[in-house]
């Protein structure tokens, strides 16, 4: 109780809840459904889907397609990747809310995620975020020199050759070199 002046006020105590919107698809099977569509998408332009992500909350969140061909993407390529894929996910309606969509090219320093990353991009030197350590460390910088049955070849900076699977790779990244 609290007085004021003379006269006594009595104070509720407040309770605060922060709601955070998940980040990310809104589930397993929503991410699925996109891929596969964004996949067709691409597909159909001759360009392969490198990746697609969600960013932010469910309200306005902006979904990121990334895609790539051999010869490089070009800004006619994301035009109609983009308007072909936003077409169909309005009429699908699989998000409740308004939402970006954003096409692009994956840039110079790429995800590798499938094994025909790591067959393409052989002799490209790639950073790797690993889900276990690695002589010691969670992350390493190596050359890819090929993939083979679930395993990504490498050569080490100190020219030693090493194989890692591709379940134990978190993350891995072209390194761009000039």
């Amino acid at each position: 109780m609290v007085t004021d002046f003379g006269r006594s006020k009595e104070w509720a105590e407040a309770h605060f809840f922060v709601v955070r919107m998940p980040m990310g698809f809104r589930s397993a099977e929503t991410e699925s459904q996109v891929r596969a569509i964004a996949e067709r998408v691409a597909a159909s332009a001759g360009l392969e889907l490198v990746d697609a992500e969600w960013k932010g909350g469910l309200k306005r969140g902006v979904l990121q397609i990334y895609i790539d061909k051999p010869a490089g993407v070009t800004h006619a390529d994301c035009e109609t990747v983009s308007r072909q894929l936003s077409a169909i996910l309005d009429v699908e309606d699989f998000f409740p809310y308004s939402y970006n969509l954003e096409v692009s090219s994956p840039g110079l320093d790429r995800k590798l995620s499938k094994p025909a990353d790591f067959e393409r991009f052989a002799g490209r030197k790639a950073r790797f975020r690993l889900r276990n350590p690695f002589e010691g460390s969670r992350q390493l910088t190596a050359r890819i020199t090929g993939h083979e049955d679930g395993r990504v070849a490498l050569e080490t900076k100190n020219g030693s050759n090493a194989a890692l699977a591709l379940e134990d790779i978190e993350q891995a990244r072209l390194v761009v070199e000039i």
